[in-house]
């Protein structure tokens, strides 16, 4: 899900930087291009277009971006849970090493050599 969403955000992010990239800072850019006012989508119309159209694909932006935190942090929440049943197994483990005869049962102590004695 979480990728799904990266994906979604690089488009809308594509997008986003073409219509800025259309827009002129002073009213120009694509808007200029038609010069006849009764065209069906005329000088003011296409401002208005790509000005709407940034501020939507802001707000996807925006919008998308959150939606991706809570996706990663529910996919941490899952590897969270693993780790703690690891930490569990490593926690047993260190247990049944520390005291071996509570720990496994049927486990017998195998007898110390006397020259092992005598070294420690």
């Amino acid at each position: 899900m979480y990728t799904f969403l990266t994906i979604l955000i690089v488009i809308a992010s594509i997008l986003l930087i073409l219509i800025v990239l259309v827009q002129n800072s002073k009213g120009g850019g694509l808007a200029s291009g038609f010069s006849s006012s009764n065209q069906i989508m005329g000088v003011r119309k296409t401002t208005d277009f790509l000005e709407k159209a940034t501020w939507v694909l802001a707000a996807i932006v925006i919008l998308l971006s959150i939606f991706a935190v809570g996706a990663k942090k529910g996919s941490q929440e899952v590897s969270k849970g693993e780790s703690l049943i690891k930490e569990q197994i490593q926690e047993a483990q260190e247990a049944a090493q520390s005291n071996p005869q509570t720990a496994t049962p049927g486990f017998e102590e195998q007898p110390v050599a006397p020259a092992e004695e005598a070294a420690e």
